[in-house]
């Protein structure tokens, strides 16, 4: 009797401490929304905050549940995280340099050609490789605002050195370099931009 009081005693402890962790997680969990909305296009970034490489691992893998052609998964990564590598890229992103100075983290999206849009190595329609950049796309949208739920800002760079960049990271000849990537913390708050009318866009019928 007395081990059965003991145990159950111990029981009500662990559930209590479980429904205590729970809630401490729900608290500073952030919504779907509060990420779309505060997701930005971020050009100054905070010196002093840092990011390991464990965190953007955590990143990347979240990645991989984005959509792809036939489960193709032509997106690839090349990650500049240390000193060196950081400030080799800075100098390949054109006039972004100075906006990504202090960004800790550099982040090079690419595409493997001939796998989204084509079947048994035959184009399936029109759109060709086109189909890999969109893949390339929504890998970079989850990336984006896998980012800003793990409280991390971005800016997505087109302007770039693709001939330096598959250089510096030795990126095989079969994919496009598409961008390059700052991750860190903002330093300010940034303006939002006006988005257009929904029905400027959409057309329902």
């Amino acid at each position: 009797m007395k081990k059965l009081l003991v145990f159950g005693a111990f029981a009500a402890l662990f559930a209590v401490t479980g429904c205590q962790e729970k809630k401490e997680v729900s608290k500073d969990a952030v919504s779907f929304d509060e990420v779309l909305t505060t997701r930005r296009s971020v050009r100054s970034y905070d010196a002093s905050k840092k990011i390991s490489e464990a965190e953007v691992r955590e990143l990347l893998t979240a990645t991989q549940e984005a959509p792809s052609w036939a489960n193709q998964q032509p997106t690839k990564y090349y990650v500049a995280i240390s000193p060196e590598k950081v400030a080799a890229v800075q100098d390949m992103v054109g006039g972004n340099k100075e906006r990504i100075k202090e960004a800790p983290v550099l982040i090079v999206s690419t595409f493997e050609r001939g796998k989204s849009g084509f079947f048994q190595g035959n184009q399936t329609n029109e759109v060709g490789d086109g189909w890999g950049a969109y893949d390339n796309g929504l890998s970079n949208c989850y990336l984006i605002l896998k980012a800003r739920a793990m409280g991390f800002d971005t800016l997505i760079m087109g302007m770039r050195d693709a001939d330096a960049l598959r250089k510096l990271f030795d990126i095989p000849e079969n994919e496009t370099v598409m961008a390059v990537i700052s991750l860190g913390y903002r330093a300010g708050e940034p303006n939002r931009p006006e988005r257009r009318p929904l029905d400027d866009i959409a057309k329902f019928y």
